[in-house]
């Protein structure tokens, strides 16, 4: 019966038109007005003759937003509240909630990183202090909402030891410090272009500007200065920008300040559009531009006027990302059901559904975790020197790419090698299911979650245990059929531990746990 209860709860089929919300997912009535982002993202679809899908349901929105903004899931009493509260305004509250949260200055800081490539050991070599030291940049950064346009500046322009000037790491990570390898990974990171989309031209321009970087070690064991070298020979000709202007760089001065000058002038599009569109990847797993880091001629926006919307609003509120995520989350089109319509693949690719995705693996050993009350052990083996994290420690808090374990690993967490979005590989495969069906790990985690013991001491009835289960692992109450299961499943048996673990392990298997939804 249990493998049945599994299979019974993946997400529901599409609705091949029909207007009946699929419960306990779908509702049939919007929470929030519509939006600018709505008013162009449905106009897409109807020019592609699509309807949007129903709107998600308060619990699938509750799940949503927890993963999608801190990386962490609900817990029983936050599921239990929320559900309980009957403010229309309920949804937008929770967001400005979730900002004040030490996880979302974890999560974004752990987006960063991998951006960055925070690592401390090959190729990266940042090590381990300085590597802790930049996580420590970041992190505060996010957490005291930083303008965007500072954050850049302080990156590029930055000088001084890696220990002491964090941001000087940003130099420091690149595999080459030839100024071409600098000047791709500025453009990867900040404008969203690929070295290979550049003409050698072009790339020979923008490296103009990190010629005269310059580096020296010092006494104290891996320290090093990043610095401009005024002995470096400065631009003897103005230098032509992507955008066609001409830029004169005088010798005495750095030239990266002007580069920083000429990308985050607020008419400049490059700097703006990477951010708006990797906002909106981050949110809703797939850029308006896709890849998020594949910015090129060849490859336009899927929703131009949506793209240069986001734009002037990010410049227009002084380049505050949270001013984007509120604009987006609060959109009709992000709380869509992930249920399309109809069974049409453009429904995803336009937005007209929230695409269901795996949960990063940082995101899914963190739910597993706080669903079974257990913890898991981080380290790093290299010895430079070995590293490891207190028992206890969120994998989204990670701050440095060569602490990991056997799960993050087998989940397709980034390598950080090159800052690519794709280093993330978070598609399902065959070993990544054998080892929730029946890895010793998993096993174990159930057999000593605090959720079993609270089940067993209390020997609740089968309805009341239905509830807490679903809520703690589903973040949502069992619809009648499935509370129906479970007192099936609990009066067939003598052996209710056995039974329960069963149950728990059965909806740890489902879709609607692993992914996002």
């Amino acid at each position: 019966m249990l493998w049945a209860l599994s299979a019974g709860l993946t997400l529901a089929a599409p609705s091949s038109g029909s207007s009946m919300p699929h419960q306990p997912f779908e509702t049939t009535w919007f929470s929030t007005p519509p939006s600018r982002i709505d008013t162009l993202v449905f106009a897409r679809l109807a020019k592609d003759g699509l309807s949007p899908a129903l709107p998600c349901s308060d619990a699938v929105f509750l799940r949503r937003v927890f993963l999608d903004v801190i990386g962490t899931l609900p817990n029983e009493e936050e599921v239990t509240a929320f559900l309980a509260d009957k403010a229309s305004d309920k949804r937008a509250k929770l967001l400005e909630a979730l900002f004040t949260r030490e996880e979302f200055a974890d999560f974004w800081a752990l987006k960063w990183c991998d951006l960055l490539r925070v690592k401390a050991e090959f190729p990266i070599n940042l090590w381990p202090n300085p590597a802790q030291a930049y996580h420590h940049l970041l992190r505060n950064c996010v957490r005291d909402n930083l303008p965007m346009d500072r954050f850049a500046r302080g990156l590029l322009t930055a000088a001084g030891s890696n220990m002491r000037v964090a941001q000087s790491n940003f130099y420091r990570a690149v595999q080459s410090r030839e100024p071409r390898a600098l000047a791709a990974a500025v453009s990867l990171a900040f404008m969203g272009v690929r070295q290979e989309s550049w003409t050698p031209a072009e790339l020979d321009a923008l490296s103009v500007f990190f010629s005269r970087v310059g580096y020296k070690s010092t006494k104290e064991w891996k320290e090093e200065i990043v610095f401009f070298d005024e002995d470096k020979p400065a631009a003897k000709a103005p230098v032509k920008m992507p955008d066609g202007q001409m830029l004169s760089l005088p010798p005495e001065r750095d030239p990266r300040a002007a580069f920083a000058d000429w990308l985050l002038q607020p008419n400049n599009p490059w700097f703006a559009r990477n951010l708006a569109n990797r906002a909106w990847y981050w949110l809703l797993g797939r850029g308006l531009i896709q890849e998020p880091d594949d910015v090129r001629k060849d490859n336009p926006p899927s929703h131009p006027e949506l793209l240069a919307y986001l734009e002037k609003e990010l410049t227009g509120h002084g380049y505050d990302m949270r001013h984007l995520f509120r604009l987006i989350v609060n959109s009709r089109t992000y709380q869509l059901s992930s249920i399309p319509a109809l069974a049409d693949p453009r429904a995803i690719e336009l937005f007209g559904a929230y695409p269901i995705r795996r949960l990063d693996a940082e995101v899914l050993i963190d739910a597993v975790c706080a669903v079974t009350g257990t913890s898991e052990t981080y380290s790093s083996v290299i010895p430079e020197p070995f590293t490891f994290l207190p028992e206890g420690s969120h994998a989204i808090g990670l701050p440095d790419g060569s602490i990991s374990s056997s799960f993050l690993e087998l989940f397709g967490r980034p390598s950080r090698d090159s800052g690519l979005e794709a280093e993330r590989n978070s598609n399902p495969n065959p070993a990544q299911r054998l080892h929730f069906l029946n890895s010793s790990q998993i096993r174990a985690k159930i057999d000593q979650s605090t959720l079993l013991r609270k089940l067993l001491r209390k020997a609740a009835a089968p309805n009341i245990a239905a509830g807490q289960i679903y809520a703690t692992i589903l973040c949502r109450p069992p619809t009648a059929e499935e509370t129906t299961l479970v007192r099936e499943t609990l009066a067939a048996t003598t052996n209710r531990k056995e039974a329960l673990v069963d149950l728990i392990w059965a909806l740890l298997n489902t879709t609607e746990f692993l992914c996002r939804h």
